[in-house]
C-alpha cells in the first residue's frame, strides 16, 4: 500500500470517468448527524479534490448545513458502477472560503443559479407551481444571478477512507487507511 488514499481515489476515479455513461458521474452520498438524532444522507456533487480535501457546496442554511455547523464530522459514499467500486470517506468538514465559492457559484449552470437564489432549500412552500413559474420567467429573461450570502461549500478533511473493489467470488477486496498523527496507515481488511 505505497500510494497514499488520494492518489488512490484519483485514479479510480479518472477509471471510472472514463468508462462511465451516468449522467453525474460526481454524484456522491453526504451523511450528517442529524439534529433529531437520526442520521442523515442526501446525494451532493463532488467538485473536486483541493490539498487533499473533498470539496461539495451548496445552501449553508440548508438542513444539511445546519447539521454540519452542528457536529461538522460527516461521511461519504461513492459508489460507481462502471468499477464495482464502492469509497467511504469520513472526515471533517469546514467552510471553503468566500472566494472558492464565488468560482463554484460562477461555474453552474444559469438554472442553477436562479433556483439558488430564489429558493431556501428544503424550506416548506405554499406553492411550488408559483415558484417554479418565477424561475422559469427568470431564467427565460436570462437574468444575472449573484451567489446568496448563505450559499457556499465544505472542504471535507478525510480522516478515514475505505476502499472496496467488488469480487464475483464475494471476496471483495478492502483496504482501509486512516490518519494517524499526521501520516496515512494503510491495512488489509476482510471482505
Amino acid at each position: 500500500m505505497r500510494n497514499s488514499p488520494i492518489e488512490i481515489f484519483e485514479q479510480w476515479f479518472k477509471e471510472e470517468l472514463r468508462l462511465t455513461e451516468v449522467r453525474i458521474p460526481t454524484a456522491v452520498c453526504l451523511s450528517t448527524h442529524g439534529t433529531d438524532e437520526f442520521p442523515n444522507a442526501r446525494i451532493v456533487s463532488l467538485k473536486e479534490i483541493i490539498n487533499d480535501a473533498f470539496i461539495i457546496t451548496g445552501p449553508l442554511n440548508s438542513l444539511k448545513g445546519i447539521e454540519i455547523a452542528r457536529d461538522n464530522h460527516v461521511a461519504l459514499t461513492f459508489w460507481w458502477t462502471e468499477t464495482e467500486r464502492q469509497i467511504r470517506v469520513q472526515g471533517i468538514a469546514r467552510k471553503i472560503p468566500e472566494t472558492l465559492a464565488d468560482k463554484y457559484f460562477h461555474e453552474r449552470d444559469l438554472n442553477s443559479k436562479i433556483v439558488s437564489s430564489i429558493c431556501e432549500q428544503g424550506k416548506e412552500t405554499k406553492d411550488a407551481k408559483l415558484l417554479e413559474q418565477e424561475i422559469q420567467q427568470r431564467v427565460s429573461r436570462k437574468e444575472m444571478a449573484v451567489r446568496p450570502e448563505d450559499w457556499g461549500g465544505y472542504s471535507i478533511d478525510p480522516v478515514r477512507i475505505e476502499f472496496l473493489e467488488f469480487k464475483a467470488s464475494r471476496f471483495h477486496d478492502r483496504k482501509l487507511f486512516e490518519l494517524e498523527n499526521g501520516k496515512w496507515r494503510g491495512k488489509q481488511i476482510q471482505p
